[in-house]
Parts: C-alpha cells; structure tokens; sequence
C-alpha cells in the first residue's frame, strides 16, 4: 500500500517535529519534503536522508500550496498524502485511506480520524467558504461519511484529481488553501469523504517555533487568504465580516494579558485592512 502513495510535507524551520513525522511512515514510502527557506538546513538535509525522502529546497518561503504544489510534481503514485511535519501516521492509515479509495469509488480526496496530542478529536467541521447549512457536528463522525471540507493537516486524493483542478490556488500563502481546494475538488471531482479506521495524530501549531513574531506572521497571510478565498467564492460579507471578525479580536479580554494574542490579533486586523489595495481582496489579494 506504501508504494501507491507519496506523502508530501511542507518544512519552515520544522525539525522539532519532522523527524517524528517521517519515522511513523512505512517503509519504502514515497517522500518529498519541500523547505520553504529554513534556517536549519544541514539538520534537515540529515533528516531527509535518514529517511530516504526527497528534498527540494525553496530558496524564499513561497507558502505553503505552491510548496505542495511543487512535492506533488515530483509524485508517480496514484494518491498523494499532504502531511504536516507535526502529524504522524498511526498503524495502518496508509492501507486504509487507500482500501477507503477502493471502497468509495466516487470519493476523491479523504481526511483520516485526525487527533490531538491528547488524544481529542481534531475534525474540520467548518469553513468561511461554504454555507453554515454544511456546517457539520463537533468531533469525529462515528463511522466512514461525506463531508464538506477536509482539513490540511492530512489531506489524501488522488493524483489524478488534484491535477485535474489544478491543485493548490498559488496565490493563497498560507490558511485557507486546504478549504478552496476542498470546494473545487467537490464542486469539480467527487465526494469528500472522512475515513474512522485511518488515524493520524496531529500536535498542532508545532511546524514552527511558536512565537509573537511567528503567531502575526501567521496571522496577517490568515488574514489575506480569507479575504481572497472568500471573494474567490464568492462569499458574503468577505470583507466586512472579516474585518468585524477582527475588530471583536482586538477587543477580547486575553489582548490585556497575552503578548502573544495581542500581535496575532493586530496583524490579523492589518492583514484585512491591507487587502484594501487589492478591493477588499476582489483582484489577487497575495
């Protein structure tokens, strides 16, 4: 089953994380790690020979879709798994996700039972890009069903499908890119579908180091992308919903005490307001 997939993974100083990462793989799988301008180049050149994957080297970070984008034109296997470098493989989710595409014929991209570090439910039950009538329930569906977005954090299609819809729109850096592909996929493609037997743990927010300067720059491109996807699809209120979205930020309780929150809620609100020279993100807002 190994064999059938390449497994994909973003890195931007991620080396606490990607050794993990890579050793919960089967054997002989198919990697390709795309760096996107680390700062711990020879630990990561290591790493990836250690475990046989391929790396390709960015020499600026191009965000995280183009770097999918360029793991995937490396892949010969029919399915493709997009990883975080703070998930890991657990058992046989490979083998499942790919009986899961053999069961479900009309199913075109898959997000396995994805948990948190303690073991809680991490499901993707929303999205800024579809109508709160698809908004789903909390926590993991009890069995294999449809569903309308599927999360980046482990995102399986097939090869074939991701090519036919052009993969990850380019211009959204970061945030959002794993929604839009989702809607495409959907709208163009097939069903989504999200499989219980395949389990992935995912640590979260730990692909790079956490900092304030890190928590803004993450922010301010979460900013951007959602006014650009949002006015992609055709969205309401893309704009001026993120933009109260973002004052209700600023005026949260944890502004006063939280370094942290207080630059990710700023550059949030200035990611909106930046959007502006682009038409409130109608033209191309990254």
């Amino acid at each position: 089953m190994a064999a059938e997939v390449t497994v994909v993974s973003v890195a931007f100083n991620s080396m606490a994380v990607l050794p993990r990462m890579l050793a919960s793989l089967p054997v002989r799988t198919p990697v390709v790690v795309v760096d996107n301008a680390s700062h711990d180049q020879a630990l990561l050149e290591a790493v990836c020979q250690t475990h046989a994957a391929k790396l390709l080297r960015n020499e600026t970070n191009v965000g995280f879709g183009a770097a999918c984008n360029q793991g995937a034109a490396l892949a010969e296997t029919e399915f493709l798994l997009f990883l975080n470098p703070d998930a890991s493989i657990t058992g046989d989710a490979l083998a499942q996700l790919v009986d899961a595409m053999r069961r479900y014929p009309t199913a075109v991209a898959l997000n396995p039972r994805i948990s948190n570090s303690n073991g809680s439910p991490y499901f993707k039950r929303r999205s800024v890009l579809i109508p709160k009538d698809e908004y789903m329930g909390r926590g993991w569906p009890d069995a294999d069903r449809v569903v309308s977005v599927l999360s980046g954090a482990a995102f399986f299609a097939r090869r074939a499908d991701f090519q036919a819809v052009g993969g990850f729109d380019p211009a959204i850096f970061l945030y959002h890119e794993d929604d839009d592909l989702s809607v495409r996929l959907r709208r163009d493609r097939g069903a989504l579908m999200f499989i219980h037997a395949a389990q992935v743990q995912h640590l979260g927010g730990q692909s790079t180091v956490r900092s304030a300067a890190s928590a803004a720059f993450k922010a301010w491109h979460m900013a951007r992308s959602r006014v650009y996807a949002m006015h992609k699809h055709k969205r309401p209120l893309a704009f001026s919903g993120s933009l109260i979205s973002a004052i209700a930020g600023l005026l949260a309780p944890d502004m006063l005490i939280s370094g942290r929150r207080r630059a990710k809620n700023w550059a949030f609100f200035k990611g909106i307001l930046s959007t502006l020279r682009d038409g409130g993100g109608t033209g191309r807002a990254l």
